[in-house]
């Protein structure tokens, strides 16, 4: 039995689906029943409960064999971060009631810094939070995600693609959503290990090849298009963050594009992604064609 947090979102719904393709038995922790019925009807062990809640958490842990931990994201956070140094307490008090034999925690690249990572720097408190366990501790130092690209089915036939991304030549660190379940599958059912390990994921891409990526599913030629760094404020009010609160967010690009989400930390190990933009893309594609 290993413990999947966050199933119902895109890294721990890809976690569950390749833990449970390998037959193991898989257990959730859920706030909403109906929202993950389709993992109960895949024969999920769900458990009442969420990530503000220590006591629900230990009893998820109970007798599993591994278990997988991550924040749930927030674009919006608080000046110091209470919302997430909250929850990786409680992931903490829980762990020491009912210790895993193993940890896999999502990471980010860049989680190795502690200033200037805008929201990822909740990450970073994370590694830092799970530092002194003593158990089996492996961080998955995830790079952005191509499907944070799928705006461009709507967008991109008009053939550019809006990017944050700035020199849009350079390369930074990406991976599939696909290939980050499938690596924290791999550990925890995988060769077991001592102390604590860093996996950087991903292949380094640069906008302008999702872009050509795009153009190739599309069939249409599609150029990357960097925002101006002054509209940027005014795009993410547009997805939704408060008036005010978008530096996290903004802060987050600027350390990308000043190289923070390269490869090559010391003391890491590299996974390269198996699933290309254009896969991620194509598949949308269908889908939204079906």
């Amino acid at each position: 039995m290993f413990l999947v947090m966050g199933i119902t979102g895109k890294v721990g719904g890809a976690t569950a689906k390749h833990l449970l393709a390998q037959g193991k038995e898989v257990r959730a922790l859920v706030r909403n029943r109906e929202k993950a019925a389709k993992w109960a009807d895949e024969g999920v062990q769900l458990v009442d409960g969420d990530w503000n809640d220590p006591v629900a958490i230990a009893m998820a842990l109970k007798h599993v064999e591994g278990a997988f931990f991550m924040l749930p994201p927030v674009w919006a956070p608080s000046p110091d971060y209470t919302e997430a140094k909250a929850v990786i307490a409680n992931y903490l008090d829980a762990l020491a009631q009912a210790a895993p034999p193993r940890v896999v925690a999502l990471s980010s690249m860049g989680a190795n810094r502690t200033s200037g990572l805008g929201i990822i720097t909740a990450l970073s408190l994370l590694e830092q939070g799970f530092r002194d366990l003593k158990l089996p501790t492996a961080y998955v130092r995830a790079g952005a995600f191509f499907e944070n690209f799928l705006y461009g089915l709507h967008v991109a036939q008009g053939g550019t693609l809006p990017v944050y991304y700035n020199p849009t030549d350079r390369k930074s660190t990406m991976v599939a959503t696909n290939d980050i379940g499938a690596e924290i599958a791999a550990l925890l059912t995988g060769p077991g290990w001592l102390k604590h390990r860093i996996i950087e994921l991903g292949s380094m891409v640069s906008a302008d090849e999702i872009a050509a990526q795009w153009g190739e599913v599309l069939k249409v030629d599609v150029k990357a298009l960097p925002i101006p760094r002054a509209d940027w404020s005014a795009a993410f009010e547009q997805f939704g963050i408060p008036k005010g609160q978008t530096g996290p967010a903004e802060a987050m690009y600027d350390a990308v594009n000043s190289g923070c989400m390269d490869l090559g930390v010391a003391g890491t190990e590299h996974v390269r992604g198996a699933t290309s933009a254009r896969d991620v893309f194509s598949a949308a594609q269908q889908a939204a064609t079906a």
